[in-house]
């Protein structure tokens, strides 16, 4: 399987996007209720000199003989979630500074680089775009930056660094510069891989898009789904830009080779686009958002329109329903009360009374009709 390597060959790390499940092990109960040692926080530990791995320790006992006993040796101690008293070891041994292990214990630090006699102390915040969820993973990633050794802390799963180690191994020539090119390499491969991560974003971007024009009404929520995952993109790299900053203004006075130097300011220059499409996704969501506000009032109004026209229409049937019957109706009642008064005198009934309940219904619908024309109501 081919290495996920960046423009310049350098390995980017990569963070799994399908979580692994181990499959059941085939142990007694008795087994199975024992408690389990923990999970050794020690990922890889190895003593180089001149760019080639001579000792690979077990423990970091191990590793603080061997680099004692190999001359002119770099030791790269990679951890994961250590315990305290192993940051504390380390801190007796390589005269790590105590607020540097504090932050490393505490974890939820910002990206940032500072300086304690010779030993660099930089946190930086790894990124990795999920497809399936369609959302941004983040991990955290500190080192402690010597003359002589570089130890990596990680509190999350991201960024796996094998396969920077794994390259920097096969190139010696890159690794024999030391421990900053050790640094360039792991700072290089987690700003390569906020690329994947800004297009994943812009993809989210168009759906968005779509979403609003096509009037789907759960898009607001996802507007603002989105635009916490920038913020959160926002300052995993902006702070970054002050760490390059840093290391470029003490590249001369640290002995960074020009060759690094060179390639520092390379990725310098792609964290700089990478901050301005980031800054420029937020504006856009920004004005998505007002989009989608407007079109959302919009189709409001209209249905509120579309009510009140409705309403006005039933009305008018009602209005004209209401007309035709006191039209037909209320006369009739009128003529036929009209009519009984002659019951009394059964012989004028033909003569006058129904003739003349005739003309009254008549002369009363007519009247209605006339007015209920002249109102609007017909």
């Amino acid at each position: 399987m081919a290495l996920n390597t960046n423009r310049r060959g350098i390995p980017m790390p990569f963070v799994s996007r399908t979580r692994r499940v181990d499959p059941p092990s085939e142990t007694s109960s008795s087994e199975q209720n024992q408690p389990r040692e923990p999970r050794p926080s020690m990922v890889d530990s190895a003593i180089y000199s001149d760019g080639h791995r001579v000792a690979s320790p077990r423990s970091l006992a191990e590793t603080y003989r061997a680099l004692d006993a190999t001359k002119d040796g770099v030791a790269w101690i990679g951890l994961y979630r250590p315990s305290a008293d192993e940051l504390m070891s380390l801190a007796d041994e390589f005269g790590l500074h105590q607020l540097a292990i504090e932050d490393a214990i505490v974890a939820h630090q910002r990206p940032k680089l500072e300086r304690y006699d010779t030993v660099l102390f930089v946190v930086l915040k790894a990124a990795n775009y999920l497809d399936v969820p369609e959302e941004v993973d983040f991990g955290e990633l500190h080192l402690f930056v010597g003359p002589n050794f570089v130890i990596t802390v990680r509190h999350s799963e991201s960024p796996d660094l094998s396969h920077v180690r794994q390259r920097m191994e096969r190139e010696p020539e890159l690794l024999a510069l030391g421990t900053q090119a050790i640094l360039y390499a792991i700072i290089d491969a987690v700003v390569d891989a906020y690329s994947p991560v800004v297009a994943g974003l812009a993809n989210d971007i168009d759906e968005i898009e779509t979403q609003v024009f096509g009037g789907d009404a759960l898009v607001s929520r996802r507007i603002y789904e989105l635009s916490r995952e920038v913020i959160d993109f926002q300052r995993a790299t902006h702070p970054l830009t002050a760490v390059m900053d840093a290391l470029e203004h003490g590249s001369s006075k640290y002995g960074v080779t020009q060759e690094l130097q060179r390639g520092l300011r390379d990725v310098a220059d792609h964290l700089t686009v990478v901050n301005e499409r980031v800054d420029g996704f937020r504006q856009l969501l920004r004005d998505i958002l007002t989009v989608n506000s407007t079109l959302v009032s919009e189709r409001r109004n209209e249905e509120m329109e579309r009510l009140a026209h409705s309403t006005h229409r039933q009305g008018e049937e009602v209005k004209r329903i209401s007309s035709w019957a006191a039209i037909l109706f209320a006369p009739s009642l009128v003529a036929g009360v009209y009519g009984m008064n002659f019951t009394h005198m059964p012989e004028l009934d033909w003569t006058f009374g129904y003739p003349l309940a005739v003309l009254a219904m008549l002369g009363l619908s007519g009247l209605l009709y006339f007015v209920f024309k002249k109102r609007g109501w017909l």
